[in-house]
């Protein structure tokens, strides 16, 4: 670098660099018999040994330049990634005090090497104001303020090749810390994630490692975010009070119809069930279109993802921004194929002071927790594959 300087500094312009340097365009080196420190060669006389020295000095160089700029690019490109997931993970809005503050030996033990659970809740927040992530308007949690509209457990497991979704009906009756028996949905209203989290540990005996917060409002920004997604409705449902009509048929729906699709109860015959199915059919939709319509392999479309996820998605603090790159890169090798959605073993309906509720079979879902908790949901969903729950190929 000094002696280009000096060079530049005496009026000569240095040599360019270049992949091919001292090759001439009519494929000869341009040695002009005193080049490649070749100095005391005789006058018009090739240099020692001949050609074949500077051939291999000529291949050395090429070698040497096109090396490093390869190496420039790999370490540009993975500057720029590195930068990008950095900002949009740091864009990610944390949650404090998201789990509850009991002593160890109240809380479920944690599995070792027993995969990764999250607690999913999404918010009935009906308004436009978000609530979640660093677009919010209000705040994530005021007591009474909003009750969470949907709960799901959702199990990596620890080798990363699958994952399974599990909802919660919101009406499903629990005993809530400090409330007695309430709907689960209750939970988020009066103590906020902690007690959502707790009430949940409670009913099910899994350590909870994560939880991640979001409006259905940004539910319709991730959905415009990957340009929409295709939804099947396999017969015509007629409109009914509220809820909308909806045509047999594939639809392409934008974020303000996804949203429309998974929050009608009116018109389904299982009522909040079917709604669990429809919510979990809208998240594999996403994932496809996702996964399958190039958003990963395109910059535009994957910055535009990544910015909507900061936007509106909340996430405990003990989630750091190298938990998510960590996260992120452990699952680049699972499929849509490998997640399987369910709703919690049903036990029936009922009347509570005057309210419908869901009831838990409680002995099938005492076996659902633990194949979670334990890791095993492969070999659960194996020998339950008649009388579990799962989303099926035809959702109403």
């Amino acid at each position: 670098m000094a002696a280009r300087e000096r060079d530049e500094a005496a009026g000569e312009r240095p040599a360019p660099l270049s992949l091919f340097e001292g090759v001439r365009s009519d494929g000869s080196d341009g040695s002009d018999g005193a080049d490649d420190g070749d100095e005391g060669a005789a006058d018009g006389a090739p240099p020692s040994g001949d050609g074949e020295d500077r051939r291999r000095r000529r291949t050395r160089r090429v070698l040497v330049w096109t090396l490093a700029a390869l190496l420039g690019l790999l370490f540009g490109g993975a500057g720029a990634a590195y930068w990008t997931v950095d900002h949009y993970a740091s864009s990610v809005d944390r949650i404090p005090g998201a789990f509850p503050t009991l002593p160890v030996d109240r809380q479920p033990a944690a599995v070792p090497n027993a995969g990764t659970t999250f607690l999913l809740v999404g918010l009935d927040a009906r308004s436009d104001v978000a609530t979640t992530g660093k677009e919010a308007k209000a705040p994530a949690w005021k007591a009474g303020a909003q009750r969470s509209d949907t709960m799901m457990l959702l199990h990596i497991a620890a080798d990363r090749r699958s994952a399974s979704i599990i909802s919660l009906a919101r009406d499903t009756l629990v005993d809530v810390p400090g409330h007695g028996k309430a709907k689960i949905n209750a939970a988020y209203s009066w103590g906020g994630p902690s007690l959502m989290v707790e009430t949940v540990q409670n009913l099910t005996g899994i350590r909870i490692d994560h939880i991640a917060v979001i409006d259905w409002n940004g539910f319709r920004a991730l959905t415009d975010a990957v340009g929409g997604v295709d939804i099947t409705v396999p017969q015509t449902i007629e409109g009914r009070g509220e809820a909308r009509r909806w045509d047999a048929g594939t639809h392409h729906m934008d974020g303000a119809q996804a949203l429309l699709y998974v929050r009608e109860r009116y018109g389904l015959p299982n009522g909040d069930l079917d709604r669990s199915k429809r919510q979990q059919n809208f998240l594999r939709a996403l994932m496809i279109q996702t996964m399958d319509a190039g958003t990963l392999g395109s910059p535009a479309r994957l910055t535009g993802l990544l910015q909507a996820v900061g936007e509106v998605v909340s996430v405990d603090d003990r989630l750091s921004n190298t938990d998510l790159y960590e996260l992120a890169w452990s699952l680049r090798g699972l499929r849509p194929d490998g997640v399987r959605f369910m709703n919690a073993p049903f036990g029936g309906f009922d009347s509570v002071d005057g309210q419908s509720v869901v009831l838990l079979d409680r002995a099938a879902a005492t076996t659902l927790w633990e194949a979670v908790r334990n890791d095993r949901m492969d070999q659960y969903l194996a020998e339950h594959s008649t009388t579990s729950d799962t989303l099926g190929d035809s959702v109403r």
